[in-house]
């Protein structure tokens, strides 16, 4: 009797703290895709009050990503340096404070407020660089491979829930308040966020509710436990001569063929994010005649396919993963095939009817969603001793297509005066993401650094 009572004692269950890590990281993706995305649901109306062309325009949607793409790195290093917590809610806090005072533009006219705008939307991109590879880092801290391309699939598809739950509400409150009220209630629930952000947010082995039972098993699934290790708290011994040679690093995954072939697939498929980010609702008002009211809740139709794409492609490739397929095989499959269904946007050149726009379009959302696997494989592929650069690295690429993609669609439509060509250039890009992933990835596998760019001592 008394060993059974111990043994019942012994068999801890185990908590499930993980989940909940990934419902916060889902709700402040949510916000941070919503604050992008202020700028397109405005776009009309910022158009004419400001009298700006479509180039002008493409201009002002790429600058969020100019400075994005140059403050990854950094941000990527200051993720390594000061953990994920406390980097991610300083970001937090400084683009919703950004994000808050681009409602002040509407005080100033002409050339004052198109600069005072195009500087905020970098000031925007700048701050918040640290947030996906910090969400990859968080990932991989506590999620083991068997359930990773679920999380990373159920934090990136908050690109699509944003819009989804947001666009509506957002081209409510520019019909209703106008332009600039949009911006100061998305800078203002982020704010918040950031609070609850610093009560609920630890490292696996420093977090109050977890238990050791569940910190075994993420940890012998390849959770990376000790990522975000507090030394003090979790008992964990930081060896200081374990360190990065941040330029040779840089360099050594950059030669890495399979990294090249993922950062070129996250190149062409965020083409369509910036697409859907910056001129979509601006096609539906001029292309297709829609009130800045409906193209909101329009706006919304894709979001949601995009939603439950994105959140099936995860589940399909973790099951693949427990049914015994590679590693490879189960991410790659859901991604092709996502890609093939993406292509459909060009379709909506050859039809007429509203209805059918909305269909094409949502049929390449969701393509695009179950394809969009990046952050999985980068949480599958990344050094351990280098998680946030690496990250940060795959995002630089990634987020190339947002300072490329407004400004040629600008291009396209003032060269022609509709939005045929850049639908085909948005669709193109699916086409050459899916021969990336086939052709130039390769295996998927973590990558090693040498000795010599870790510096750890032998």
């Amino acid at each position: 009797m008394a060993m059974s009572l111990t043994a019942e004692a012994g068999a801890v269950r185990r908590t499930n703290v993980r989940w909940s890590i990934l419902v916060v990281l889902f709700v402040v993706t949510t916000i941070n895709f919503a604050d992008r995305a202020t700028v397109s649901i405005a776009g009309p109306e910022i158009s004419k009050a400001l009298a700006l062309s479509p180039v002008q325009m493409g201009y002002i949607f790429s600058a969020f990503a100019w400075s994005y793409v140059l403050a990854q790195l950094p941000g990527g290093w200051l993720l390594d340096r000061f953990g994920s917590k406390t980097t991610y809610c300083a970001a937090l806090t400084m683009w919703s404070l950004f994000t808050m005072v681009q409602g002040t533009v509407g005080f100033l006219t002409g050339g004052a407020a198109v600069a005072a705008l195009f500087l905020l939307r970098l000031a925007v991109g700048a701050a918040e660089a640290p947030s996906f590879p910090g969400n990859g880092r968080i990932t991989s801290a506590w999620f083991p491979a068997s359930e990773r391309g679920f999380a990373s699939a159920i934090f990136n598809s908050a690109q699509y829930f944003a819009t989804a739950l947001f666009a509506p509400i957002m081209g409510w409150i520019v019909h209703t308040f106008g332009w600039q009220a949009v911006f100061y209630f998305m800078g203002g629930l982020g704010l918040l966020m950031a609070m609850v952000w610093t009560k609920v947010i630890y490292g696996p082995k420093s977090h109050p509710r977890a238990n050791q039972a569940e910190i075994d098993y993420i940890q012998a699934g390849g959770a990376l436990v000790d990522l975000d290790a507090d030394p003090a708290a979790s008992k964990v011994e930081v060896d200081p001569a374990a360190q990065v040679d941040t330029l040779a690093c840089l360099k050594e995954l950059l030669s890495t063929r399979m990294l090249v072939g993922v950062y070129v697939f996250q190149f062409c498929i965020n083409v369509m994010t910036y697409f859907f980010l910056t001129w979509f609702p601006v096609y539906l008002v001029t292309e297709r005649h829609m009130t800045i009211l409906k193209a909101g809740f329009v706006a919304s139709l894709p979001a949601i396919c995009g939603f439950v794409g994105g959140v099936l492609g995860g589940w399909v490739s973790d099951r693949l993963l427990k049914a015994g397929w590679s590693l490879s095989a189960a991410r790659k499959t859901p991604i092709v095939a996502g890609m093939l269904m993406a292509m459909a946007m060009i379709a909506c050149n050859y039809v007429e009817s509203d209805m059918l726009v909305v269909f094409f379009m949502s049929l390449a959302f969701f393509g695009k969603g179950v394809g969009a696997l990046g952050w999985a494989v980068v949480s599958d592929t990344s050094p351990k001793e280098a998680g946030g650069l690496s990250g940060a690295l795959f995002n630089t690429f990634g987020n190339l297509a947002g300072i490329v993609t407004p400004i040629v669609i600008g291009y396209i439509l003032q060269a022609t005066g509709n939005f045929a060509g850049a639908l085909v250039f948005v669709g193109a890009s699916a086409a050459v993401a899916l021969l990336s992933m086939l052709f130039v990835v390769g295996t998927i596998d973590r990558v090693t650094l040498s000795r010599s760019v870790a510096k750890t001592p032998a």
